[in-house]
């Protein structure tokens, strides 16, 4: 079956910089658009920035300028560079895929990573 697997949570000073990534592994036919939320303690689970196939992105108005989001297509990756980080930033920050696998090649199904925690704190 199709996974996401995250890495590069942690704990991280205010102002700080940190790099998140997700690995795509699996019978994977077709991976479109990838994506980055977070949830924090008490509340819904939000988009913090989405990549497309063809490069095409989108952030949350409270991460633009800071949060960067990048895939390696070859390696089906996701990468979040964040920097300048605010202790709002804490969150478990999950991957999400859409994905057509070998087994069911025309039809897109999505997918979640098991998140990684990122804590802003001094």
């Amino acid at each position: 079956q199709v996974q996401l697997v995250e890495s590069g949570g942690g704990l991280v000073q205010p102002g700080g910089s940190l790099t998140l990534s997700c690995a795509a592994s699996g019978s994977i036919f077709i991976l479109n658009r990838m994506g980055w939320y977070r949830q924090a303690p008490g509340k819904e689970r939000d988009l913090v920035a989405a990549i497309t196939s063809d490069g095409s992105t989108n952030y949350a108005d409270s991460v633009k300028g800071r949060f960067t989001i990048s895939r390696d297509n070859a390696n089906y990756t996701v990468q979040l560079q964040m920097s300048s980080l605010k202790p709002e930033d804490t969150a478990v920050y999950y991957c999400n895929a859409d994905i057509r696998p070998w087994t069911y090649p025309n039809k897109y199904y999505n997918y979640w990573g098991q998140g990684t925690q990122v804590t802003v704190s001094s």
